[in-house]
């Protein structure tokens, strides 16, 4: 990418950002954040998570069963 076509790109998302209200800042910020993949999963994929939910189920029965 030439340096043109970036400093014309952040200009256009500049411009874009400024044009939108105050509201409409704060709940694409919001979006943003409620799609961020956070936690076990993001760092370690879905196994250990799919893992963790196994034992939690094994445990569970066990202390219903006592």
């Amino acid at each position: 990418m030439s340096t043109n076509a970036y400093i014309k790109y952040l200009t256009q998302q500049l411009v874009e950002y400024f044009n939108l209200t105050k509201k409409e800042r704060k709940e694409k910020r919001r979006h943003r954040k409620e799609d961020k993949n956070t936690g076990v999963s993001h760092w370690f994929g879905i196994v250990p998570v799919a893992l963790s939910m196994f034992l939690r189920k094994k445990i569970k029965k066990r202390k219903q069963m006592s």
